[in-house]
């Protein structure tokens, strides 16, 4: 029986170093943290298809996504993967509605309307489904991205700095719904973050790489208690 969930196990040399080997499960959020240039992104565009590492896996719930020795490598597109990103991405020229239909492709085209403003109802944004991203604020639109991620029906949703781009009170408020948020996403889910306090606030594990290999990972409270690992995690909080 296929054991659920995401597996990773990705290596190579160059020209980005990897050495990466993780589990998430269904409704677990695990953190990627380290130093910039620590292979943190270059791991979630691996599991979204968006790069392929020299050798490795990535399985979610059994089926291979990629397998370099079977020579498989799933596109995008054939991946259902939620991605949310810290620049929102949107497109200017659609609504909010507008921008999570883009995502419904697998949606008859008669339902998607609807869907999209269940979804955006979801997120918190009823009454806004028809404004433009230039007419949202920060959250907002960072709201709209992850309707947009949930659009997909994923079984894997990608976090990459999702919050950094707006203030604090901001995120901190976004932080309360994606914990509401994932008590109903039965799905892996992956948050790459700088912020440390951010990451033991929503995390059940961390994971810290540095220099694409995986120095420690565990609880929360675990890892942030290792000397080693808080002053490689500090360290680049003061860089940034």
């Amino acid at each position: 029986m296929a054991e659920p969930g995401l597996h990773v196990r990705l290596s190579q040399t160059g020209p980005i170093p990897l050495d990466v080997e993780l589990s998430c499960a269904p409704g677990e959020v695990l953190g990627v943290v380290g130093p910039s240039g620590a292979g943190k992104t270059t791991l979630l565009r691996a599991v979204a298809g968006l790069y392929a590492a020299k050798a490795g896996e990535v399985r979610v719930d059994g089926a291979a996504w990629f397998d370099s020795a079977a020579r498989v490598n799933l596109p995008p597109h054939r991946r259902a993967v939620g991605l949310v990103f810290q620049e929102h991405a949107l497109f200017p020229h659609l609504s909010a509605a507008g921008n999570v239909a883009i995502a419904l492709g697998h949606v008859p085209r008669a339902d998607r309307r609807a869907r999209a403003v269940e979804l955006l109802r979801r997120v918190h944004l009823e009454g806004l489904e028809d404004r433009r991203p230039q007419a949202l604020s920060g959250g907002q639109r960072q709201r709209v991205a992850i309707a947009r991620a949930l659009a997909r029906d994923p079984k894997v949703l990608l976090l990459d700095e999702p919050f950094s781009a707006v203030d604090r009170r901001t995120r901190t408020r976004l932080h309360a719904e994606i914990a509401a948020l994932r008590q109903g996403l039965q799905v892996p889910m992956l948050l790459v973050s700088h912020d440390i306090d951010e990451v033991a606030r929503l995390s059940d594990r961390i994971c810290v790489l540095d220099r694409g290999a995986v120095v420690a990972s565990g609880a929360p409270g675990e890892v942030l208690g290792r000397p080693q690992a808080r002053a490689l995690l500090l360290g680049d909080e003061d860089a940034a």
